[in-house]
């Protein structure tokens, strides 16, 4: 099983376009230990996987040829965050993360905060409340918005009732062409 890992490094970073210059740059791992684990002349390990893993935002499984699982069901593990309960739907470090929200019922006072990439909000069931920089909606079921997240921003219930949001966040600015209407038209 490790003979094969060199050649599934090679592979991986040649589908992705990657030079081993790069992969070094992004990893902190020198060219000529990425060249011997490649060619196998040097053992894997995790120290040296797992940045790589993370480079080309592939679980680890991918780059030991890990046995498929039998049981294609994502292992869902909500948590929550204030009145709302999040549930990662995305299991990959970085890149679009996708989540499900039920934002509870209590209504708050908006706290607009701001920060790095693009978020795309769907709402499944409910009102959604959405304060974005000087627009004040509500989204109904079946509307969606993306904005940037580095406007101020926040959304939370309207106090109507709960609300289901499916949310795609991208860290680096990904955007999803979606666009909702507002309240007046």
């Amino acid at each position: 099983m490790l003979a094969a890992v060199g050649p599934r490094l090679k592979r991986i970073r040649q589908q992705r376009g990657c030079t081993l210059a790069a992969l070094s740059e992004t990893t902190g791992i020198s060219v000529s230990t990425l060249s011997r684990l490649e060619s196998g002349r040097r053992k894997p390990s995790l120290e040296l996987l797992l940045p790589i893993a993370h480079a080309h935002q592939v679980p680890l499984d991918e780059l030991v040829g890990a046995p498929p699982v039998g049981d294609p069901r994502v292992r869902l593990k909500p948590f929550r965050r204030g009145d709302s309960t999040v549930v990662p739907l995305t299991r990959q470090p970085g890149g679009l993360q996708a989540f499900k929200m039920v934002v509870g019922t209590a209504r708050s006072e908006p706290e607009p905060r701001t920060h790095e990439g693009y978020e795309w909000l769907y709402v499944l069931s409910g009102r959604l409340r959405l304060v974005l920089a000087e627009h004040d909606i509500v989204l109904g079921p079946g509307e969606a918005a993306e904005f940037d997240t580095r406007l101020p921003h926040w959304f939370g219930s309207t106090g109507e009732g709960p609300v289901e949001v499916l949310s795609l966040f991208g860290p680096q600015g990904e955007r999803m062409h979606v666009r909702a209407k507002s309240r007046s038209g």
